[in-house]
């Protein structure tokens, strides 16, 4: 059964940062797409950032201040946020892609879903 279990999430205050870690079971990830999305209150499940063999792709909200990262030996995939504001409030989710290792945005090209990690930004 393929899982992806997320954690790191919490309350930090704007201009803070927090690590997400995305631990994934159930299959070799190495060759999947991995990607982090985040969904607010009432609006739809964004894109944040993509990761494949080595290359990286980015929401342009987060550029600068993101960074997504995977260690395929432990099969987990990463996302550092810095420089957190009070609109990166979300809960965030990890995403896999199987079988692929194109950098896409849209949360329905991607196969695999983890639970989600709340993440609050106070102001």
């Amino acid at each position: 059964q393929v899982q992806l279990v997320e954690s790191g999430g919490g309350l930090v205050q704007a201009g803070g940062s927090l690590s997400l870690s995305c631990a994934a079971s159930g299959r070799t990830f190495s060759y999947d797409t991995m990607g982090w999305f985040r969904q607010a209150p009432g609006k739809e499940r964004d894109f944040v950032a993509a990761i494949g063999w080595s290359a990286t792709n980015y929401a342009d909200s987060v550029k600068g201040r993101f960074t997504i990262s995977r260690d395929n030996a432990k099969n987990t995939v990463y996302l550092q946020m810095n420089s957190l504001t009070p609109e990166d409030t979300a809960v965030y989710y990890c995403a896999a892609k199987k079988d692929s290792l194109t950098l896409t945005t849209g949360h329905a090209t991607y196969d695999y879903w983890g639970q989600g990690t709340q993440v609050t930004v106070s102001s």
